[in-house]
């Protein structure tokens, strides 16, 4: 009975849950569909494509190893999507479909009318549990309702983790030839070009991600408590982009941890366990996209915080965008997105409560320019990570809590060798966190773009002001 295996945020061979259904059940096909127009729908970043692009040409052959042909199908938007695996099927005599399950509106949409095109067909569309360690909807509260608060939920996932390990599957072996050519994936499309540099910064494939996942675990993982919040560190996993694209999947990462730290979740190496508690947040900002798909559809979690009277500042948003807003630790931060597609994740927070406290600008402006230019975009982690930092989302910082990039620069880059890196005009500033006015001015470098003590203020009246949830 021919399978078809429809890769998406899958693409690997090793612990793909839906590849080794479909190699276990008969002969497999895969299918990749190319949707450059729903890619710009949902503000994918060109990095991002064109690392997907590049992590599938590298699949393809993995795949052949294997013996499975990889099929690929350029459509615009995901509406021609269940036409299309119906005529396939119909074409190959398929009589299965085996995905991994995603959780987005319209991903979950999608699968919904593929799923009935399918039935008309006869052909069985199978799901499978892939991005998360435990299917969203079974980590619920006493309630009942999905968790809302993270340290709730992590203290509920390490006991079932605990209990039941989820386990890594091995690479399934290579079955008999298949009398089909694979296909060559493109390696480029209009619109989605990126710079050598960004691409020599993140090469691609399985192999690669495995590769660093070992070398971080190895050599890193100790001191992740101490250096991940320094940007000028290199401190972080960097296996974000690897993780978004489904080069590496996070049951890969957990054993990877866990075999550092004998087996422990919330002991032993703090570095570990820090680590671990961050692939728990991934997981819970999971859960909280399917079980409130209006997080997914630009509304805020707390629907309250939709009254918020956000500014309307285009000139200012612009100078954000562009790293120009007068902070250095803010301005390299965003300056090293617009060079890297990758911005470092304690800077991600600083940034974002910038724009929507400080500077009262729409949240939802920043999650889209945030998806717009990360390599390492991802629907659930980045707009959970704007509705904390904006304070509308849920177990969200307290709404007169701001991070001041002042002593945030202070703190986290002291001798200021990140601003350094990003903005070099900086660099003789006798005070390069907060460069006096004839220092900017020698610089070329401009004045703040507001003032720290009115804007929070200002943030927090509107906070104040908003009507209590009923």
């Amino acid at each position: 009975m021919t399978q078809l295996v429809w890769l998406r945020s899958d693409l690997r061979v090793a612990d793909n849950p839906a590849l080794c259904a479909a190699m276990g059940a008969g002969p497999t096909l895969a299918l990749f569909l190319v949707t450059p127009g729903q890619w710009r729908a949902h503000d994918e970043a060109p990095a991002k494509v064109d690392f997907r692009l590049r992590t599938l040409a590298a699949l393809a052959g993995d795949l052949a190893a294997l013996g499975v042909p990889l099929l690929v199908r350029i459509l615009d938007t995901w509406a021609e999507v269940p036409a299309t695996l119906a005529a396939l099927c119909r074409e190959r005599q398929v009589r299965a479909v085996q995905v991994n399950d995603e959780y987005g509106a319209d991903e979950r949409r999608r699968d919904q009318a593929v799923d009935a095109a399918l039935a008309d067909e006869g052909v069985a569309f199978q799901r499978h549990l892939d991005q998360t360690f435990f299917p969203p909807g079974s980590v619920l509260t006493r309630g009942g309702g999905y968790f809302q608060v993270f340290g709730q939920f992590r203290k509920v996932c390490r006991q079932r983790l605990h209990s039941a390990l989820p386990a890594c599957l091995a690479t399934p072996e290579a079955q008999a030839p298949l009398p089909l050519a694979g296909e060559t994936p493109p390696i480029a499309l209009p619109g989605f070009e990126v710079s050598p540099a960004i691409q020599a910064l993140w090469p691609a494939g399985e192999g690669v991600a495995r590769e660093r996942l070992r070398s971080f675990v190895e050599e890193d993982l100790g001191d992740y408590h101490l250096h991940r919040d320094l940007p000028a560190r290199a401190g972080t996993s960097g296996l974000s982009a690897y993780l978004a694209v489904g080069a590496l999947s996070p049951r890969q990462c957990l054993h990877g941890a866990l075999s550092a730290n004998q087996g422990e979740f919330d002991s032993g190496r703090p570095g570990a366990v820090t680590w671990i508690d961050e692939l728990l947040w991934r997981e819970f900002y999971r859960h909280v996209l399917a079980g409130y798909p209006r997080v997914s559809m630009h509304r805020a979690f707390r629907r309250e915080t939709e009254a918020l009277p956000w500014r309307q500042a285009p000139d200012e948003l612009l100078a954000w965008q562009r790293g120009l807003t007068g902070f250095p630790l803010i301005d390299a931060a965003m300056r090293q997105l617009l060079a890297t597609g990758w911005m470092h994740n304690r800077l991600r927070m600083v940034a974002a409560m910038f724009l929507s406290k400080n500077l009262l600008i729409d949240w939802r402006e920043g999650e889209r320019f945030f998806m717009a230019h990360l390599i390492d975009g991802d629907l659930a982690s980045n707009n959970g990570g704007w509705q904390w930092s904006a304070s509308t989302g849920t177990d969200s910082v307290p709404y007169f809590r701001l991070f001041n990039p002042l002593s945030q620069s202070r703190r986290f880059d002291p001798q200021g060798r990140f601003i350094r890196q990003w903005l070099p005009e900086l660099a003789g500033c006798r005070d390069i966190h907060q460069p006096s006015v004839e220092d900017r001015r020698i610089a070329g470098y401009p004045p703040p773009l507001v003032d720290l003590g009115e804007s929070r203020a200002r943030a927090l009246a509107a906070f104040r002001d908003l009507p209590r949830p009923g």
